[in-house]
């Protein structure tokens, strides 16, 4: 049996899932998570086999929690399921150490056959986004993405500053770096490209 947990914020689509892989006989669902934190709180307690997981949730999205798993050196595959066909997206996931990336829109009986793979060892990544994946790379760096977030977040430099503990000439030059890396106008193009480029 594949003992999987599932975590999705939206209902109506964590209930399709979980009706879903239930007609699979050789999936044993344990429970659900409906953002982030709890999910992480599920995963320590059931120690599931694979871990379904979106990627934008509330409290820890899916790529922190594949980082967390990856850290602590659990024996937890992920799975992501996503809307967001973005390379950037599938890059920091695979960074993470994510074994599945299936996109919401493919057909329904490519999850299961997605976790049976996963499950043995293997990958199970959407094949037109893993060739675009590595078409474009991703220039910018992690703490110019924390601070390129948190800017298109609406918050000033001084506000970041002082959420990141760095001076604000640092955030200033953390936002010209993004913006000239981008090779855009200001921080809100910044922030939009990265984004649209599953960047952030």
């Amino acid at each position: 049996m594949i003992r999987v947990l599932l975590a999705e914020d939206q209902a109506m689509v964590r209930g399709a899932l979980y009706a879903l892989l239930n007609l699979e006989s050789d999936i044993e669902l344990l429970g659900s998570a409906a953002d982030g934190e709890i999910a992480w709180r599920e995963l320590q307690r059931l120690k599931p086999d694979v871990l379904v997981t979106d990627i934008e949730m509330p409290g820890l999205t899916g790529l922190e929690l594949a980082q967390r798993i990856q850290r602590q050196e659990l024996p937890i595959k992920v799975v992501i399921v996503t809307t967001f066909a973005r390379p950037g997206f599938l890059r920091r996931a695979l960074d993470a150490g994510v074994s599945g990336y299936l996109l919401k829109d493919a057909p329904a009986e490519n999850l299961a056959e997605a976790l049976r793979t996963v499950h043995r060892g293997g990958r199970a990544i959407d094949p037109q986004l893993a060739l675009e994946a590595w078409s474009e790379a991703d220039p910018l760096n992690d703490r110019e993405r924390q601070v390129l977030r948190l800017a298109g977040e609406g918050q000033s430099a001084g506000d970041i500053a002082t959420q990141l503990n760095l001076s604000h000439g640092t955030v200033r030059n953390y936002l010209s770096e993004a913006i000239g890396k981008l090779g855009v106008a200001n921080r809100i193009e910044a922030y939009r490209m990265a984004r649209q480029k599953g960047w952030l």
